[in-house]
């Protein structure tokens, strides 16, 4: 059968958006509400959480709400026990809540290191572990939002760098282990998105042009859907071409350089 513009739809499905309050996590759940999906989302900024949930009200989806912060096992529990008692089931996990600081290696201390890896890389197998269960027999997607700096040296970052290495191998190994439950599981890595947190990062990319949380967004729709119902274990590059190019990237005459 040829397809149809119906297999874009969540129509009914129930997302879980880690870190939705702004940005790139914001944008992934009203556009996973635009598409049909009720939403069960978490941040530690109460204020924006609470305005992401109006929005989604918004577009005639259902949404569950809880401050806390992905580090917090216990909160983690309580959350996806709220998710359960409201919605009796995920279909898709979107693994985004994440950051960083800028660091010399040498610099970073025990503490700032152990926030690093619980916040970019144990909060995401913790919430694996307890979403995997509230999924359907008929399957489920997984998406870890990662970083185009999983893929290259991140100096400066190089703890954040390899925690989102990690994720990308963790997806991978996944999509293996859970496709016996018809689980698919990808990863998204973004290059630097203009963000409330970030600011505007300089264009450095072959396309030539800045990033929008949307272009996020519009990855996560396509594998969350039946349009990527046999794609898995997979990364998708959201980067103008950053990743594949190598470091070159156009200048403001048309050329290139690296």
């Amino acid at each position: 059968m040829p397809l149809d513009p119906s297999s874009i739809l969540l129509t009914d499905r129930v997302a879980l958006v880690t870190g939705a309050a702004v940005g790139i996590g914001e944008a992934i759940a009203l556009t996973l509400a635009r598409f049909g999906a009720d939403l069960a989302i978490c941040d530690r900024d109460q204020e924006n959480l609470a305005a992401t949930a109006r929005a989604i009200e918004g577009t005639g989806r259902r949404t569950v709400c809880d401050v806390l912060d992905v580090r917090d096992a216990d909160a983690v529990q309580r959350f996806l026990e709220h998710v359960r008692l409201e919605f009796g089931r995920v279909d898709v996990l979107v693994n985004n809540a994440g950051g960083g600081f800028f660091s010399a290696f040498m610099d970073i201390k025990p503490k700032g290191e152990d926030a690093l890896v619980r916040e970019n890389f144990t909060s995401v197998t913790q919430l694996v572990r307890g979403v995997v269960p509230l999924m359907p027999e008929s399957g489920g997607s997984i998406i870890n939002i990662t970083s185009i700096e999983a893929h290259r040296a991140g100096p400066g970052y190089a703890i954040y760098s390899a925690m989102k290495a990690g994720l990308t191998n963790l997806t991978q190994s996944l999509a293996l282990e859970l496709a016996g439950r018809r689980i698919r599981v990808n990863a998204v890595a973004p290059d630097a998105i203009p963000t409330p947190g970030i600011g505007k990062p300089p264009v450095r990319n072959p396309l030539g042009v800045s990033g929008h949380v949307n272009d996020v967004a519009g990855a996560v729709l396509f594998l969350a859907s039946d349009l990527a119902g046999f794609v898995t274990g997979t990364t998708l590059h959201v980067d103008g071409g950053a990743w594949a190019a190598g470091g070159w990237h156009r200048t403001q005459d048309g050329s290139f350089e690296n």
